[in-house]
This record gives structure tokens, C-alpha cells and sequence, in this order.
């Protein structure tokens, strides 16, 4: 029997580990703790050493308080919606690869979940998918806000999704392949992306704070305007999906935009070896890019304040929108000259 498939699930289950009982709860502590920083305030600082145990707390409650469901909501829409926030989440990192590929006894194993020739493709129709998680919360909460929230979840991630296509097709051209491992294999040859196309880079990290609903542009669950948005009616575990898949979110698009513009597991005049020492480097160099990204997220949601919906729009219409287009043509003109 082929190891191919055990492999696979091997790689699967360690990223999806590592999201699940590293990355969340570590983020709750780290959004806390960075508040209090950046607020000047204290923090969790009573349940275990600096409040580490903060998040298991956390998650007791969450687990342990009464499930409800309102009874005019649409039931099956109203509990699919967690679900439905987390799932797309999961899945979305399959195609960032974590290391360079382990070399054992002559086999060649890709140290990405899923090795295929459309990854790009494959994390854009994944992560599109988001949506219908608020559409359904809203709609099926039959709650007024819930619905406004969802209606203006739909837009901004419709809306921003195009600027951040257009930005990683700008990333692709030259490397001529939806392969990400030859994107890393490109930039450690060219350079890393980020200097070549500092705009597009800019375009895809703001786009990233839209498609994760993070402030500035949490508008879909306001809470001056919306309560809470299309998490209005929800509490105990259900409350606690919508989180995590957030956290989430931020940890896989930290790591595409590390692929894509900061040289993913590498690093300049760093040549790793395709053993277990140069898969745990690798992973270390990704992951140090991750957590700087996923600092970064909490930063801005403590420095700036909320946008106006009108003034999120216009962002993404008529600034980002523009400029992902002048660089991604501005990108095929070098190619086709082949300066680029």
C-alpha cells in the first residue's frame, strides 16, 4: 500500500493541530495582552503566570454556558453558519508550504498538504467560500442587524477579493506557475517579492484586514451601529467558531502573504538542506514571519479607528482596485519585454 495518502493526512493533521490548539488560543491571549499594552492597561493577569491560562479558561465557559437558539431563526442556516466560518478556514492552508521539501531514503516529500498545479486557485475558491458563513448567520438569525451585517460582509469581501486577486496574478506572471512552492523557489533566486512589487504587497495587506473582518474594516459586525452584526444572536460555542475561524483566517493569509512577498520558508543567502534540520528551519523561518504579520493585525486593530462604510467602499473601489490593476499590467508589459 502506498504511503502517499498517510502522508497527506499526516501533514493535514499537523497544520490542522497546530491552527486549532496553538494558534487560537495562543492569539487570545496575545490580543488580550497587547491591548493592555498598547492601552496601558494590565491585562489578563490573574488565571496562571501573565494570564497564560487565560484561553483554557476561556474556552471552559464558552463550552460549559447554555446553548440557545431563537425560535423565530431559521434553524439549519442558523447553526450552519459556524460552521461554516470555521471549515473554509481549515482548509485554506493546504497549498502554503511550510519547508523545503524532506528527501528520505530517495523520496521527495513535499512539505505541503495539497502539491497541486492550481494551489493559488485552489486558496481563492476556498477562501471565498467565508462568505456564505455571514450570509447565513445573518439571514438565518431573522435578526435585523444580523442581516445588515451580512449584507455588508457579502460587498466588502466581494469587493476587496478583486484587489487581492489581481495583486497574486501580479505575483504569478513572472513566476509562470499556481504552484507557491515556485514562488518561494523564484524569489530565492530573483529576490523577494516585496521589493519588486511594493505596491501590490500593499494592496494585498490591506485587502487581508477586509477579508478577515478585522478593524478597520470590522463593519459587518459594528458594534455603534449593528450590536453585533451577524453574530447578534449567537453565544456559548457557536460565538467561539466565528472566533477561531477568525484567528485562523489571520494565521493562513500571515502565511500566504509571507509566500508570496517575504520568501515563505526561506531566507536571503540561506540555503537549506532537504533534511529533517532544514524542514524544522524552514518552518521556524515561516512561522517567525507569521507570528510578525498576526502582531501586525492586533496592532492596527488598537491604532486605528473604524472606517465609515462609504469610505470602505471607496477604498477598495476606487484605490486598491486601480492600483492591483496598474501593477498587474504593469507586470505583464516587463514580462512580455522579458526584463522582469
Amino acid at each position: 500500500m502506498s504511503l502517499e495518502p498517510w502522508v497527506t493526512i499526516a501533514k493535514f493533521a499537523a497544520w490542522l493541530v497546530a491552527l486549532m490548539f496553538v494558534v487560537a488560543p495562543i492569539m487570545v491571549w496575545v490580543e488580550r495582552r497587547g491591548m493592555a499594552l498598547i492601552q496601558d492597561r494590565r491585562g489578563p493577569n490573574r488565571v496562571g503566570p501573565f494570564g497564560l491560562i487565560q484561553p483554557l479558561a476561556d474556552a471552559l465557559k464558552f463550552i460549559f454556558k447554555e446553548e440557545i437558539v431563537p425560535t423565530a431563526a431559521d434553524r439549519t442556516m442558523y447553526l450552519l453558519g459556524p460552521i461554516l466560518a470555521l471549515v473554509p478556514a481549515l482548509t485554506t492552508f493546504v497549498v502554503v508550504p511550510m519547508a523545503p521539501d524532506l528527501v528520505l531514503d530517495g523520496t521527495r516529500i513535499p512539505m505541503v498538504v495539497v502539491d497541486g498545479e492550481v494551489g493559488v486557485l485552489l486558496f481563492l475558491s476556498l477562501s471565498s467560500l467565508g462568505v456564505y458563513s455571514l450570509v447565513c448567520s445573518g439571514y438565518g438569525s431573522n435578526n435585523k442587524y444580523s442581516q445588515l451585517g451580512a449584507i455588508r460582509a457579502s460587498a466588502q469581501l466581494i469587493s476587496y477579493e478583486l484587489a487581492m486577486g489581481m495583486a497574486i496574478l501580479a505575483v504569478l506572471l513572472p513566476v509562470g506557475s499556481f504552484r507557491l512552492a515556485d514562488v518561494v523557489a523564484w524569489q530565492q533566486e530573483h529576490g523577494w517579492n516585496v521589493i519588486w512589487q511594493l505596491p501590490g504587497f500593499l494592496v494585498f495587506l490591506v485587502a487581508s484586514f477586509a477579508e478577515t473582518n478585522r478593524l478597520p474594516f470590522d463593519l459587518p459586525e459594528a458594534e455603534s451601529e449593528l450590536v453585533s452584526g451577524y453574530g447578534t444572536e449567537y453565544g456559548s460555542m457557536k460565538w467561539a467558531l466565528f472566533f477561531m475561524g477568525e484567528y485562523i483566517n489571520m494565521a493562513t493569509l500571515s502565511a500566504l502573504m509571507a509566500t508570496l512577498y517575504f520568501g515563505g520558508w526561506s531566507l536571503p543567502g540561506l540555503e537549506l538542506p532537504n533534511t529533517w534540520v532544514g524542514v524544522l528551519a524552514g518552518g521556524g523561518i515561516l512561522a517567525a514571519k507569521v507570528v510578525a504579520f498576526m502582531f501586525f493585525f492586533v496592532w492596527v486593530r488598537f491604532t486605528f479607528p473604524r472606517f465609515r462604510y462609504d469610505q470602505l467602499m471607496r477604498l477598495g473601489w476606487k484605490v486598491l482596485l486601480p492600483i492591483a490593476l496598474a501593477t498587474l499590467l504593469g507586470v505583464a508589459v516587463l514580462v512580455l519585454m522579458k526584463v522582469y
